[in-house]
């Protein structure tokens, strides 16, 4: 190695070392900041408690951040739909936008409700059990983050709730009921996932990059498309991103609208259906004559077909973010909000309102953990997974829309986090199957090629042993000895290159085995592992205080 090298190598790990001292920095400053205005927060007793809680849901905020959001954006920069630092600002904005516009004003005090609050014979150690869950939460996030496994975030919190519950009061305060549902989502999530985004990418394939004159396709399938993404993000974002916020909603419309309706607590899913079907339509309007428009300066390539996607898929982006803000900072600020109000009523409930600062703490959380340690998750979910572009992508994002529809009315438990690494194997494998029976037929064609020119190498090597016996009597053979000689080596030159092309052909895959198994293996631990961490967190802080 020589010294411009070695330069260059120590240059490139020192900026390295620069940046992660800056990005650990930013993310220390934070929570300083947290701690120092959690101690003035309230005017309650104890509230030492309340700042190491109020750290601990920072943290947890920061890695959720880091963790999970990179599945809402992931494909739009594996796609090349959006830049890293355009993705990043965008998530950003709308997961703070979700938290704080949707997230709501109250949060249940009990994840998922998998323990019983009733059980614990001291509030005090309920407290202990939230701050040990936050914590094991974080702790697991930041573990999964640094190995690069997308991992749930709400089954992060569930085993921490489980494992401080179990520390707490043992193991007949979980609800084994719903754990059997959690467990269940680890298979339904990624297997409905993976389906609906290879029902969606076949569907495009047949109806549109499989037709020859893919420019009138584009202008009659493309605005079906986007439309059908128009109704499914609007139904899941009045599913998911407007329910804790919607009597709020009908409320506002009672009031302007010129006739009255019943309100409900939350939107039923013949109401989000129809929101979604006005959405498509009005949609459908709007995308068509831009479609036409627009095409008649694309060429009949798969690439500009791609290119009609962009837009749809940056919008989908957004939404999903929106949605995940306002449902998932609940992971973050849930046991926070739970732990202030146990010490300021000195009692446990089951809905616990969520202080302005408590909420501020997990949006700008989530935001800021996004901007510093995002972009590594982005990455393998946008491109170490399988290749994407921008129809790919689009699969992807139906998937983790539709899925949790159907799942929402089916009454099965899901994780979007499940879904969206589910989509991506979808079509990773989809492309596989597609290719099987073209490759095999280029890979007999290339064996059989192989075979001739081995025939040939073979012929030529006779003749020349043959004519090298024949040399000392028959002089005017020397050109063509020289001949052969070259032949053979051209021949051997020939199938070296092709043995190596063959080799590479047969080990084409579409999809990372590894990275499949590294990141189902970390799904499957995540309960357990958060569990067990939270149970010894729990029973440190029961001696330090005792």
């Amino acid at each position: 190695m020589d010294i411009h090298t070695l330069k260059k190598l120590e240059t490139k790990a020192a900026e390295s070392s620069r940046a992660d001292f800056l990005r650990m920095g930013i993310a220390l400053i934070f929570m300083v900041g947290v701690l120092w205005y959690s101690f003035g927060a309230g005017n309650v007793a104890n509230n030492a408690f309340l700042a190491m809680a109020a750290v601990f849901g920072a943290y947890m905020a920061l890695n959720i951040g880091a963790n999970d959001v990179a599945n809402n954006v992931g494909p739009l920069v594996g796609s090349k739909a959006l830049t890293m630092g355009g993705a990043i600002i965008l998530a950003a904005i709308f997961e703070a936008g979700g938290a704080l516009i949707a997230g709501g004003d109250v949060v249940g005090t009990i994840k998922n409700g998998i323990i019983d609050p009733e059980q614990f014979e001291d509030v005090q150690h309920f407290v202990w059990a939230m701050m040990a869950a936050l914590l094991a939460g974080g702790i697991w996030l930041n573990l999964a983050t640094a190995i690069g496994a997308p991992v749930s975030t709400t089954h992060s919190i569930v085993g921490g709730v489980m494992g401080g519950g179990i520390a707490a009061a043992g193991f007949s305060i979980v609800a084994w009921d719903k754990m059997g549902e959690i467990v269940a989502s680890w298979v339904i999530s990624p297997l409905m996932g993976a389906v609906i985004a290879a029902g969606f990418l076949f569907a495009i394939k047949k109806t549109l990059l499989y037709k020859e004159d893919r420019l009138t396709a584009m202008r009659k399938v493309i605005p079906i498309y986007v439309a059908i993404m128009a109704w499914a993000f609007a139904t899941y974002l009045t599913l998911k991103g407007l329910k804790k916020i919607w009597p709020a909603i009908t409320e506002t419309l009672q009031s302007v609208l010129p006739f009255t309706f019943e309100a409900a607590e939350k939107p039923s899913f013949s109401t989000a259906l129809l929101i979604g079907l006005v959405a498509g339509v009005i949609v459908y309007l709007i995308v068509k004559p831009i479609i036409r428009k627009t095409s008649i300066n694309l060429q009949n390539t798969v690439k500009d077909a791609n290119s009609l996607f962009t837009i749809p898929l940056i919008f989908a982006a957004a939404l999903l973010s929106f949605a995940h803000g306002a449902n998932d900072v609940a992971n973050a600020v849930g046991p926070l909000a739970a732990i202030a109000d146990v010490i300021e009523h000195s009692a446990i409930s089951t809905k616990a309102p969520i202080p302005l600062w408590v909420m501020l703490i997990g949006a700008v959380g989530i935001a800021l953990g996004l901007a510093l340690y995002g972009p590594k998750l982005i990455k393998k979910v946008g491109n170490e997974i399988t290749a994407l572009n921008q129809i790919r992508a689009y699969a992807v994002a139906m998937a983790a829309s539709t899925t949790v529809i159907i799942a929402s009315q089916l009454g099965l438990p899901v994780s979007s986090t499940h879904i969206a690494i589910g989509g991506i194997f979808g079509v990773g494998l989809l492309r596989e199957f597609l290719s099987t029976t073209t490759a095999q037929e280029k890979i007999q064609e290339e064996e059989d090629q192989l075979n001739e020119d081995k025939k040939a190498k073979k012929s030529f090597k006779n003749e020349l042993q043959e004519l090298k016996a024949l040399e000392e009597r028959t002089p005017d053979i020397t050109a063509r000895i020289q001949e052969l000689k070259l032949a053979i080596e051209e021949e051997e030159e020939k199938i070296k290159f092709e043995k190596k092309h063959l080799k590479r052909a047969k080990k084409t895959k579409y999809i990372q085995r590894s990275a499949i198994m590294k990141i189902v293996a970390a799904w499957v631990i995540t309960v357990p592992a958060t569990a067990v961490i939270a149970a010894i967190i729990f029973n440190i802080i029961k001696v330090i205080v005792s």
